[in-house]
């Protein structure tokens, strides 16, 4: 990992932000860390660690991330609420695909196991 901004908005070196937790050097402590270093697993089309940070039941078989040029344009975190070994976090990111810009905004859906947040799921609020 480069010396660079983190992408995934906590204004903090990649370095001490997500970076540990892709890299397998830390456990994110909470669903909403993991959710945020998900987010900085797509910027880099991490497969592995996309793959190695959702709940095995509802993980897809197909690829999740795509070779088209996504542009990553930045990550804010609405609501974050936790209970017990489940959390919820509603999230906005956007991004540019072909210079078309798109918001994706989910409640996404945690659930933690021997002490790691796994995804499970999201859904789409209404506007």
């Amino acid at each position: 990992m480069s010396s660079k901004a983190c992408p995934c908005g906590l204004n903090k070196n990649i370095e001490q932000c997500c970076g540990p937790y892709i890299s397998g050097a830390a456990v994110a402590p909470t669903a909403e860390a993991l959710m945020r270093s998900r987010y900085t697993a797509y910027t880099l089309n991490d497969e592995a660690y996309l793959r190695a940070t959702w709940d095995e039941r509802t993980c897809p078989k197909e690829r999740i991330t795509h070779d088209d040029p996504t542009k990553w344009l930045g990550l804010e975190v609405k609501k974050f609420k936790a209970d017990g070994d489940a959390a919820t976090v509603e999230f906005v990111a956007r991004y540019k695909i072909g210079g078309k810009a798109h918001r994706l905004h989910e409640l996404s859906r945690f659930v933690r196991y021997e002490g790691k947040w796994f995804y499970v799921d999201g859904s789409f609020p209404e506007k």
